[in-house]
């Protein structure tokens, strides 16, 4: 039988550098192929992966049954929502999910202390998946990491159907000195589980995407939650002492 040429790209037969490489990133690099079409491994591992995406995409968020009763209470967590009635309005109208809906503005000021050196929210995003596993690990690292550089934190609170351009909203109804979105990034056929740190300095309506800073691929093969917490933290200590955000701001090492 003829051995076929690509045949060392099989698990198991791999060559210690192509582990190597393959180890390196979620791409799907040196899958090989059967005539010109992938494997029906591959193929099938592809369907896997968009149907996870748009299940991310696609899923309501519901704080209580996903992150679980227990850890709503530690955090005391409560839910508001956009100007997007539904997943539907929020896909097709972006601009409904950058500000809060009345009801849900009144509520952020009754329940939240304004004038913190911290405020983080949580939003859904494009992935819900994203946001279920990463931020019960990312949000005590961060609020653990604030309370040692002596900074008051403001309530969390999660937010539906949301987009980056909320910040802008929260920092004029809650004036806080940073402010954070912990929000799901557009799933991909890599990873469906990837997680955004969006971050402003004293953010106002009148700020653009210029006048924030980013901390994205958080997740299990990008940058770890732990590893995320110190980086976020890091950099709004950079944004305090410059006063300022955004493209201006080069975060250090």
């Amino acid at each position: 039988m003829t051995r076929r040429t690509d045949d060392f790209l099989l698990p198991g037969n791999q060559p210690e550098l192509i582990q190597k490489i393959r180890a390196r990133t979620p791409a799907r690099l040196l899958e090989g192929r059967a005539g010109s079409a992938y494997r029906t491994c591959t193929q099938l591992d592809l369907r896997l992966a968009h149907a996870n995406a748009r299940d991310a995409v696609r899923t309501e968020l519901d704080t209580s049954g996903q992150f679980g009763l227990e850890f709503v209470k530690q955090w005391k967590l409560f839910e508001v929502c956009t100007r997007a009635n539904s997943k539907d309005d929020y896909l097709l109208n972006p601009s409904l999910g950058r500000g809060f809906s009345e009801a849900s503005r009144a509520e952020v000021l009754k329940r939240c202390t304004a004038g913190s050196n911290l405020q983080i929210a949580i939003g859904d995003g494009l992935s819900v998946t994203a946001v279920i596993a990463q931020v019960p690990t990312l949000l005590p690292a961060l609020y653990d990491g604030a309370k040692a550089r002596g900074w008051s934190t403001g309530e969390v609170f999660v937010i539906r159907h949301c987009r980056v351009g909320i910040l802008n909203e929260i920092g004029e109804l809650l004036a806080p000195r940073v402010a954070v979105l912990l929000i799901g990034e557009r799933p991909g056929l890599a990873t469906d589980e990837s997680l955004s740190a969006y971050m402003a300095y004293e953010p106002r309506m009148t700020q653009t995407d210029a006048h924030r800073n980013l901390i994205s691929n958080i997740h299990a093969r990008g940058v770890s939650p732990t590893a995320a917490a110190v980086r976020i933290l890091d950099l709004a200590d950079q944004m305090m002492q410059a006063k300022y955000s955004g493209t201006k701001l080069t975060a250090e090492s």
